[in-house]
């Protein structure tokens, strides 16, 4: 199955990272995605711009409203993503509790819906 593992974090508190702090956790980041590339887990992923280049679109009995940033105010805010191929959601869990920006933020893993064609 294909899990989907999104991580969030307080966008303010990685501001708040020294430059050598970043730098370590971003290296952690490279660790982690070589690790399950290596192990066969990994499909895709990306980091995600700040929120403040977000645009939030919505339709409305036909018609497309556009608003700068995120849906919805909240503390943490998703910062980037891994798809990932695990046998069940026990092994998800153990591959998201690995990535780093858990121990910053939180990661939410969701099963994705696979339709058969």
């Amino acid at each position: 199955m294909q899990y989907l593992c999104l991580i969030y974090q307080d966008e303010k508190e990685w501001q708040k990272l020294t430059p050598a702090e970043s730098a370590t956790i971003t290296g952690e980041f490279f660790t982690y995605t070589e690790s399950i590339k290596k192990s066969g887990h990994y499909v895709g992923g990306n980091a995600l711009q700040p929120t403040h280049t977000a645009t939030t679109v919505r339709v409305r009995q036909g018609k497309s409203a556009t608003t700068d940033g995120p849906f919805a105010e909240t503390k943490e805010q998703l910062g980037g993503y891994y798809l990932l191929k695990a046998r069940d959601l026990n092994e998800a869990i153990q591959l998201a509790a690995r990535i780093p920006g858990a121990r910053l933020g939180s990661v939410e893993v969701r099963p994705v819906l696979e339709f058969q064609s």
